[in-house]
């Protein structure tokens, strides 16, 4: 039946909509997580890295670097340059570089020049940072907006399937049993009537007058009148 078939694609997109309401709204998740997190945790080890730099210096003051300090502060600067996440870091980072060796030493104006550029690498890293969670809010606002769009998508083929399912299945419905109703009540004269009725529940409403029409035919005895009630016909 046509109306069978209707009332099953509603509710299969009902439920299909649904569904991708709840892996739209997983799919955000894990989506934005794992690349915030990706982004925090590698500028958060530069950072810490320029912090150790910076303190080594503090250290050593005006002498030169011990053999140990020194190795320290190599490992520190080899982590920075394995984790390069902006295009401003590299500039800084290589500055610095040409001048640890001397640095290193305890010239002053080196070891300063050293330390400014270690200072803008951390400022770099946090400014991403920044920058890192700015995009987190957004891509969260993103995704709030998205799912509330999906679900008000399906509040409305909830509402608009409901409405079809009452016009062409509850309604209907209702029209029988009180029909039904009414000729179990002795009102032998009711009959099924509806306008704008699907195919399949116009041929139920004929099959239901057709049927209280020959009840009535063999109660009085007699053959159907064409004064009779007048049953619908679509």
């Amino acid at each position: 039946m046509r109306l069978t078939h209707a009332v099953r694609a509603g509710a299969w997109l009902l439920i299909g909509l649904n569904l991708l309401l709840a892996f739209g709204a997983i799919g955000l998740l894990t989506r934005m997580s794992p690349a915030i997190d990706q982004i925090i945790e590698r500028n958060g080890q530069s950072i810490k890295a320029c912090e150790d730099l910076i303190t080594l210096f503090a250290l050593a003051g005006d002498r030169p670097f011990t053999e140990a300090s020194r190795e320290k502060a190599l490992a520190a600067v080899a982590k920075i340059r394995g984790n390069i996440t902006e295009p401003d870091e590299p500039a800084f980072l290589d500055a610095m570089e040409r001048d640890l060796v001397a640095a290193f030493r305890g010239e002053a104006r080196t070891r300063e020049a050293v330390i400014g550029n270690i200072v803008q690498l951390s400022r770099v890293n946090q400014v991403a940072m920044v920058k890192a969670d700015h995009q987190a809010q957004q891509l969260g606002q993103a995704g709030a907006w998205g799912v509330m769009f999906m679900a008000v998508a399906a509040f409305l083929a909830g509402l608009f399937f409901l409405r079809g399912l009452n016009r062409r299945v509850v309604a209907p419905m209702e029209e029988i049993h009180a029909v039904l109703r009414a000729h179990r009540n002795n009102e032998p004269m009711r009959r099924c009537t509806g306008t704008n009725l699907p195919q399949d529940m116009q041929a139920v409403f004929t099959g239901v007058n057709e049927l209280l029409d020959q009840c009535q035919a063999r109660t009085s005895g007699g053959g159907h009148r064409d004064d009779g009630p007048m049953r619908m016909e679509g």
